[in-house]
């Protein structure tokens, strides 16, 4: 992964944060991605390519990247993906040359992806990659919380609450964890998270020539 542009006064480059988000569905994971685009201009969403139908108020290229079986398969037999993977009997995936062009162009990416997606990242960059779990306070109140969007049949909502399960028991191959039980104080803490990062040491990848010029 490239090193992003200078943004310290100081003139060293640090490299880009690859900031992943993710959570079991209904539990503010979309919502907190949101405010934090709003809020934070030097990061960028990384849209995902899948081979799910468009729902209505979806465009394509916004949302995400509307491809068929066909055209991911060859996607990913090019090695086009950074990551990818098969959910609800729909492919998902990062197309890899986005993310390089959000990096060069001096931003962090966020990314909205699972468990799986998370880890085949974190394989590929490594410690350029802080992954933050979001929890539903109570399995009662993600239920409600997907039955009060309207958007889904009872059927995908039960096996929503089936893979919410899944999702939760891989909270350890995670950095962080939050509980949504409030979102505005969950994403002040999403948000800490991203400004601490940013700061890590290992990122700040001209601050030993800086160090160099202090004690000349």
């Amino acid at each position: 992964m490239p090193d992003i542009a200078p943004t310290d006064p100081h003139g060293f480059k640090r490299r880009g944060v690859l900031f992943v988000l993710s959570s079991p569905s209904g539990a503010g994971k979309s919502t907190i991605a949101r405010k934090l685009l709003a809020e934070e201009p030097e990061l960028e969403m990384s849209v995902s390519a899948t081979t799910r139908p468009i729902r209505p108020g979806e465009v394509d290229g916004r949302d995400y990247h509307f491809v068929d079986l066909e055209r991911f398969r060859t996607m990913v037999a090019d090695n086009a993906f950074l990551e990818w993977a098969h959910v609800f009997d729909h492919r998902y995936g990062t197309p890899r040359a986005p993310v390089d062009a959000i990096l060069a162009s001096g931003k962090d990416v966020l990314f909205d992806i699972d468990w799986q997606g998370a880890q085949q990242l974190y394989q590929i960059a490594g410690g350029d990659v802080v992954r933050v779990f979001i929890l539903p306070p109570s399995m009662a109140e993600l239920h409600t919380r997907l039955s009060r969007r309207a958007t889904d049949s009872t059927a995908v909502i039960e096996a929503r609450m089936g893979r919410a399960s899944s999702e939760v028991s891989h909270w350890d191959g995670y950095d962080y964890v939050l509980v949504n039980d409030d979102v505005e104080r969950c994403f002040a803490g999403v948000k800490t998270i991203l400004a601490a990062e940013r700061l890590r040491r290992s990122r700040q990848t001209g601050l030993i020539g800086f160090i160099r010029g202090l004690t000349r």
